[in-house]
């Protein structure tokens, strides 16, 4: 079965959860993780991205930067990102760090994956 693989651009950990809260709320334009700012609030999960992952019929895979440097990424990819991947497969990118940043709000995330993944 595939597999929706979200790797956050922030480090995982305690302490980089608080400084990245702080950051989001005190300097929102200049946060790195777009992923996160579009799925997130300050510190829980937004209603609408909870649903869409309930809904979405696939499993999830979440990781931070450091954990996915760590264990799947070969190709020094950008991010954050999200990869799609099956059994014995490598990821391929499924809406790649550019395609993340410009997106204007977390509608327009769940319209581009409801449209990528049923390809």
């Amino acid at each position: 079965m595939r597999t929706l693989i979200f790797v956050y651009n922030a480090d995982g950990g305690l302490l980089n959860a608080a400084r990245d809260a702080v950051h989001k709320l005190v300097r929102p334009a200049t946060y790195p993780c777009s992923l996160c700012a579009l799925t997130y609030g300050a510190v829980a999960k937004r209603p609408a991205w909870a649903a869409f992952l309930a809904r979405v019929g696939l499993p999830a895979l979440f990781l931070y930067r450091d954990e996915f440097r760590d264990t799947l990424d070969t190709r020094d990819l950008p991010l954050p990102a999200i990869l799609i991947g099956g059994a014995g497969q490598e990821p391929e990118v499924l809406v790649s760090a550019t395609e993340l940043d410009a997106l204007a709000d977390l509608d327009a995330l769940i319209a581009l994956l409801e449209a990528r993944i049923s390809r």
